[in-house]
């Protein structure tokens, strides 16, 4: 199976093309209150713009499961990124109203208790990946933060039961490095491929994705 790569947190329906153009497999929108947020209406009238085979990501964080469905319903979502202190129960409710066609992630952010809570989301069995992510005192995602990444191969990735996505810290300079260490199942970069926060780096996103793909393809550099 192909590493999957994900761009996160597009603004506009330009950078969400450069994205597909460069090879990604999935872009995102970040709903959550950030320097990146977008509203439904903005995401509704970009993916038509968006050639069907691109899996369009909703990130959303503390909001309840039936906002997150309308959401997914007026913007044609294809998939939902929910972080920590989403409903128990939200994977569920998504599934059963939208089937296995929506792409269902649950987020982790690395520390002392991320092993454990990515075991536990890894036996829900309508979550289809587990993103790792870094955190700050102020933002739950977007931190441009790397985590330590021998440990994580150590703790996090070295549950084999779910697919894991690498995010945090990431950007065409050290995608090939993480890949290599961690294994994942997936990546996902958002501020480490910008030219300024909202807006993406052409020659980065490029870049990102071809030595994401050179690491998968060549695992021992």
């Amino acid at each position: 199976m192909s590493l999957w790569i994900k761009i996160c947190a597009n603004t506009s329906l330009e950078d969400a093309l450069l994205a597909v153009d460069a090879g990604a497999d999935a872009v995102g929108f970040v709903f959550a209150p950030s320097p990146r947020q977008v509203a439904a209406d903005q995401v509704a009238a970009i993916v038509p713009g968006l050639p069907r085979s691109i899996e369009k990501i909703g990130v959303f964080v503390d909001v309840s499961a039936d906002e997150i469905a309308a959401a997914v319903r007026a913007c044609g979502l294809t998939g939902v990124q929910l972080h920590s202190d989403a409903e128990a129960d939200a994977p569920a409710q998504l599934r059963a109203e939208f089937g296995p066609g929506l792409r269902i992630l649950r987020v982790v952010h690395f520390g002392v208790d991320a092993a454990g809570l990515a075991a536990i989301y890894a036996e829900d069995p309508n979550v289809d990946a587990v993103l790792v992510d870094s955190r700050t005192a102020t933002a739950v995602g977007g931190t441009g933060i790397a985590f330590d990444w021998n440990e994580a191969r150590r703790t996090v990735f070295a549950d084999g039961r779910a697919r894991m996505v690498a995010a945090g810290g990431l950007t065409p300079e050290n995608v090939a490095e993480a890949i290599r260490t961690l294994r994942p199942w997936g990546v996902d970069v958002a501020s480490g491929v910008e030219a300024a926060p909202g807006k993406k780096d052409p020659a980065k996103v490029r870049a990102f994705v071809e030595r994401a793909r050179e690491a998968e393809s060549n695992p021992r550099g």
